[in-house]
């Protein structure tokens, strides 16, 4: 099973100050206070909160990785119950891992609706498609192990036979997705950098 299959959601998002719409007040005693005429502090808030989901998935992926190998030896040496075992497990983090990432989409969502900068919601809407398309891929990859695992119960090599390849189906089907992904965030962190370049100057 390929490495990618692990990979988490990243967490790329950017902070406030990034954006025109912060303001800095120069009379603060060693820190730069910001200062908004808007909802863009409600907005970075919210972001945050999304980051502390996806770094709870991080955390989960990390904690199971493990799993991989063993997953990969069960199958080679054909233990039914080992697999069975380790596919279930996975389903249950996927399940947890979408469910967070549902959530934090939802946050980004819900802040790309408030008075913020339009360099930001550009930003927000960008990181927001390119974790949907994240997501989307995870749950092909939920879908393959669940398959995996009713496949290796039945103890029917056909039906095994089948399901490894539907499996390596989805394994390029995955990574197709969370390249395409890559390449929406690839966006947003260039915004972000065009942004923070107006910000400077």
């Amino acid at each position: 099973m390929n490495k990618a299959v692990f990979k988490i959601l990243p967490v790329a998002l950017v902070w406030l100050c990034l954006f025109p719409a912060c303001k800095k007040n120069d009379t603060s005693d060693g820190f730069d206070t910001l200062i908004f005429s808007d909802d863009t502090s409600d907005a970075a808030a919210l972001v945050s909160q999304a980051n502390e989901d996806l770094n709870k998935i991080k955390v989960m992926y990390k904690k199971n990785e493990v799993q991989r190998e063993e997953l990969i030896a069960a199958m080679s040496e054909k233990d039914t119950e080992k697999v069975k075992k380790i596919t279930d497990d996975l389903v249950y983090i996927i399940n947890d891992g979408i469910a967070l990432g549902e959530g934090a989409v939802e946050k980004i969502s819900k802040a790309q609706q408030m008075n913020i900068d339009a360099d930001f919601k550009e930003y927000l809407s960008l990181k927001e498609e390119s974790l949907r398309k994240q997501l989307e891929a995870f749950e092909s990859r939920r879908q393959a192990v669940r398959l995996l695992r009713d496949s290796f119960g039945t103890n029917d090599p056909a039906m095994v036979e089948k399901a490894k390849l539907g499996l390596k189906e989805k394994e390029e089907y995955f990574m197709k997705t969370m390249e395409t992904s890559k390449a929406i965030s690839k966006k947003a962190n260039e915004l972000a950098k065009e942004s923070s370049k107006k910000v400077k100057d």
